[in-house]
Formats: C-alpha cells, structure tokens, sequence
C-alpha cells in the first residue's frame, strides 16, 4: 500500500446535533495540532472535484441517497493520507453507525492506525431543543452563534462580517425533534460501539465552552501523538 507512514492518532467526535461539536472540533484541532474532518465539508469538496468518484459522490447527493460506507471511508482515508493529517485528525459526523465505524477501524489497521479515543458531548434532548431555538445563522457566510452560549457582540450583527444573523428555519422545536428522533439512534450506536472496545469518554456538554473543552483535552490530550498531557 505504498510506503510506511509514521502511526497516527484519529479522534472520533461524538455528539447529537446542538452538543457543540462545530464548537469544539477546531479548538481541539487547534490545540492538538491536527485537521477536522466533517464529514459533511469532505464530501461536498469531493463532490465538487470533477474526479470520477467525485462525480459518483454528486449523482448519489443530488438524488437524495447516502453516500455508501466503502465509498465515504475511502474518501476519509485519501484525506488522511495529506500532509496535514500525518499524526491523526479529529473525525466531525463520521462515522454515523456502528457498520461505518468497523469499517473504518478496519481500515486505519491496515495504515498503522487507530482510533484512539472518541468522545461524546452529552446534552439532554430539551437542552438541545433550547439550543436550536437559540441559533442563529450568519446570512452571508454561515458563521454560527446561540444567544445564550456565543452571543454576537452586537445583537442581530455577525461579528466576522457584519451581516445580518437569522433563525433558520428548520431550527423550530417540531423539526428539531423529529430531527433528533432519526439521528439518536444511530449515535447510540456508534457510542455502544466505542464503549465496548474501551475508547469512549462522556463529557458533560450543559458546561460552559470552555469547561467542555478542558474535559474534551483530558480526555484526547495524553493520547494525540506529540501532545503532552494536561
């Protein structure tokens, strides 16, 4: 499969929609020196690539299917192989059941990899119901606030463009929750799967940001390869 390549550390991140992984990956990316990978931000570039399995990726979109399993862990694992993600990488909104999760495991094992922790934002569904109601959405590039947990700094207004911040509307609470109700389960899933094999921290994510990061860190930090521990 090429030539070897020093072992690196993957980091699953873990956690319903409104725990704050968008938050919290790229402070922990930041802090351990390694790429986020979303899940979401890999296929649309590769969809957009014009490469033949690219093309693939944009037909099975557009028509509203997902993207299969072999397909969305080889497109993590081409990433994997850049430069920047030589020691590991934080994975956002990949793997989303247990059969992506064993296939990747499968995978990194055959690149002298791992995955060496993954860690779950805990929030209670209300909670995260409140969350939703509570976003709003940069109107010109997408940048994200909660009123109660990230405020703009001034209301209405994004901080990094000056644009107008809205709700959006599938933020309302019965959208949300059928939302949630098609999503918990599969993350439980991949939770049980990662607590069965030993790797699974539970943080508490009602915290503030800050205190969420520091359990985040313990956690992942002894374990990111380079990294010292907290």
């Amino acid at each position: 499969m090429g030539s070897p390549r020093e072992a690196m550390t993957v980091v699953v991140l873990l956690g319903a929609p409104g725990a704050g992984k968008g938050t919290q990956a790229p402070i922990l990316a930041e802090r351990l020196g390694v790429p986020v990978l979303a899940s979401g931000a890999l296929l649309r570039a590769v969809a957009a690539s014009g490469s033949p399995l690219g093309a693939e990726v944009d037909a099975t979109m557009r028509a509203g299917q997902l993207v299969p399993d072999a397909t969305t862990v080889e497109i993590f694992l081409e990433r994997l192989a850049q430069p920047d993600a030589a020691r590991g990488a934080i994975l956002d909104g990949f793997p989303r059941t247990a059969g992506q999760a064993r296939a990747l495991d499968e995978a990194l094992a055959n690149r002298d990899g791992a995955i060496e922790a993954a860690v779950y934002i805990e929030v209670p569904e209300d909670e995260l119901v409140g969350r939703f109601a509570d976003r709003r959405i940069c109107a010109a590039a997408g940048h994200v606030y909660n009123l109660r947990l990230k405020p703009p700094a001034s209301p209405g207004v994004c901080d990094v463009d000056g644009s107008e911040l809205v709700r959006r509307p599938d933020d309302e609470e019965a959208t949300v929750r059928a939302r949630m109700r098609k999503q918990l389960a599969p993350l439980a899933e991949v939770s049980a799967y990662y607590r069965d094999r030993g790797v699974l921290t539970s943080v508490d994510g009602t915290r503030p940001i800050e205190d969420v990061t520091a359990s985040l860190l313990a956690a992942i930090g002894p374990l990111a390869p380079g990294t010292a521990a907290s």
